[in-house]
C-alpha cells in the first residue's frame, strides 16, 4: 500500500474531506435508525481516518486530463464509509441504501438550475465528442501502460430502434480494480448503486442492465434525457 497521497489528490484533499463530512452529517439519522449505531462521533472519526487510508490507495489516472479522475474524487470516499460500517456489522445492502440516499441528498443541495445545466453539458455534442476521444485513448497500449488502474471503455452510438442518445460500455472499471487490490469486493456493488441518482439529479436517464462488478463482460451505460 502506498504511504503518501498522489499530489493531484492532495491538491483536492480539502474539498474531498469537506464533502465527506457533509455526507456524514446527512447520513447521521440513517446511521442511528437503520444501522442502529449510537456512537456517531466515533463512527465519524473512524470514517475520516479510513478516508485518509483510501486516499493513499487511490490510483492516479491522469489528473485533470482524464474525466475518470473526477469519478474517483467524488465516489472513492464511499469505500471508506462502507469499510467502517461493515466492520461494525452493518449488512452490505443496508450500507448501500444509506450511501445512495446520502449521496442523493448531497447532490440535491446543488441548485436545480446548476444540476440541469451540468446534465445538458454532459449530453451535449461537444461532450460526446470528448467521450469518443477519451474512450479511444483509454484502449491504447500507451495509456494502459501509463495508467493500468484506469477505466477502459467504448463509446456506443445508438442503432435503429434504440431509444438512447449515446452509451458507454466499460470494459474495465477502476473501482473494480481498486476493490480487487484492496479486498473490497464485498462492498463494491455499493459504488455501482450510486450512478443512477448521480445522473437523474442532473436530468439524465441512465439505463444499465449489467455490471462488471456483477460478473458481466462490461457495464452497459445508456443515456437519454429525462422528460
Amino acid at each position: 500500500m502506498a504511504e503518501t497521497i498522489h499530489p493531484f489528490y492532495e491538491k483536492h484533499r480539502g474539498a474531498m474531506e469537506a464533502a465527506m463530512r457533509h455526507r456524514l452529517d446527512l447520513a447521521e439519522p440513517m446511521l442511528r435508525r437503520r444501522a442502529h449505531l449510537s456512537d456517531i462521533g466515533g463512527i465519524r472519526r473512524e470514517v475520516m481516518a479510513e478516508f485518509d487510508i483510501v486516499l493513499t490507495q487511490t490510483p492516479y489516472v491522469g489528473g485533470a486530463a482524464s474525466r475518470m479522475s473526477d469519478f474517483f474524487m467524488r465516489l472513492i470516499g464511499f469505500m471508506a464509509i462502507s469499510r467502517v460500517l461493515s466492520r461494525h456489522g452493518v449488512p452490505v445492502p443496508v450500507i448501500g441504501e444509506i450511501e445512495r440516499e446520502t449521496y442523493k441528498a448531497q447532490l440535491l443541495t446543488v441548485p436545480e438550475d446548476e444540476r440541469l445545466a451540468a446534465g445538458r453539458q454532459f449530453m451535449s455534442p461537444e461532450n460526446q465528442a470528448l467521450l469518443r476521444e477519451q474512450a479511444a485513448q483509454s484502449k491504447t497500449s500507451s495509456h494502459r501502460d501509463a495508467f493500468p488502474e484506469d477505466f477502459v471503455y467504448d463509446f456506443v452510438e445508438p442503432g435503429p430502434g434504440d431509444d438512447f442518445e449515446f452509451g458507454i460500455d466499460y470494459k474495465a472499471c477502476g473501482f473494480c480494480k481498486f476493490a480487487a487490490r484492496h479486498g473490497d469486493k464485498d462492498i463494491l456493488s455499493n459504488i455501482c448503486g450510486l450512478d443512477f441518482d448521480a445522473y437523474a439529479t442532473r436530468g439524465i436517464r441512465l439505463e444499465r442492465t449489467q455490471t462488471l462488478a456483477g460478473g458481466a463482460s462490461h457495464c452497459n451505460f445508456r443515456f437519454s434525457r429525462l422528460r
